[in-house]
């Protein structure tokens, strides 16, 4: 802890983005005894509406597909969608060994907020330290098993769940998912600087609705304008991973929770990544 760090220090780590070794010792949680996850993987954004949810099911489902363990963590507590994506409803169970993820059709292990609620369509009214309190629960309490990656699919914005997960869990790195329009890019900006705050690793950045392929003439049309990634990219250093298409074929599957069905290719730079993260 810095001098500076020392003198403002009031004892109480909450809400402090100092990085010094009180913080990490004090926040961050143990997890459950019979969970043992080799890479925690945040995925977040800026705003909603940009296919956060869709990245991440879709990551931990390809590389699921290419022999490694994962989870994803629907830290979205309030609009969880990563259950109906992989087709997954029914309540969670329990036992000796704590609350137990449900499995996709691929074996990719899932915790969500929608898991436990009597009905999927009921919502979740609660406030910000309720909410955070969960996200610290599906860590402690839920029995992952052994996990090469788990995915831990966040809400929107710089509120109480980023702060909690960044501060709680043992995150080794985020991927930014973001869409071309200039608005969208200037609330990039802001989830880059939290997790620089915070000194998470940013891995790299996903641009989603990217372009449309005429499926006729294969000509790639930017429906949403030119993006303006590359200018970000390039001042701030981090690499554009990948750039998804507009895909009704993709939305369709997620619509049925056949996810795992869906074409990995696009995301091929980003597997790289994470394969290569060891």
């Amino acid at each position: 802890m810095s001098e500076q760090n020392q003198a403002n220090c009031n004892g109480s780590c909450e809400g402090c983005t100092a990085n010094c070794e009180k913080r990490e010792q004090d926040l961050q949680l143990a997890p459950n005894a019979f969970s043992h996850v080799k890479k925690v993987i945040g995925i977040v954004s800026g705003k909603g509406g940009v296919g956060k949810s869709l990245v991440t099911a879709s990551l931990a489902n390809a590389m699921q597909a290419r022999g490694l363990a994962c989870g994803v963590l629907d830290a979205d507590i309030t609009g969880p969608s990563i259950p109906k994506s992989f087709g997954i409803s029914g309540k969670a169970q329990s036992d000796a060994r704590g609350l137990l993820p449900k499995e996709s059709r691929t074996g990719v292990a899932v915790m969500s907020v929608n898991l436990l609620l009597e009905q999927e369509d009921q919502p979740v009214v609660w406030r910000g330290p309720v909410i955070s309190g969960v996200i610290g629960q599906f860590w402690q309490e839920v029995a992952w098993g052994e996990l090469d990656f788990l995915f831990v699919d966040m809400p929107p914005g710089t509120g109480d769940v980023p702060l909690t997960v960044f501060q709680r869990l043992p995150v080794d790195g985020i991927l930014i998912v973001t869409t071309p329009q200039d608005l969208v890019g200037m609330i990039v900006r802001k989830a880059y600087h939290m997790a620089q705050m915070m000194h998470i690793p940013v891995l790299g950045l996903i641009e989603n609705m990217s372009y449309f392929e005429c499926p006729d003439c294969n000509e790639k049309h930017q429906i949403f304008g030119e993006s303006r990634l590359d200018d970000f990219a390039m001042e701030n250093g981090v690499p554009i991973l990948a750039r998804l298409p507009l895909s009704p074929q993709t939305a369709a599957l997620v619509d049925k929770g056949a996810i795992e069905l869906a074409d990995d290719k696009p995301f091929a730079p980003v597997l790289d990544l994470l394969l290569g993260l060891g």
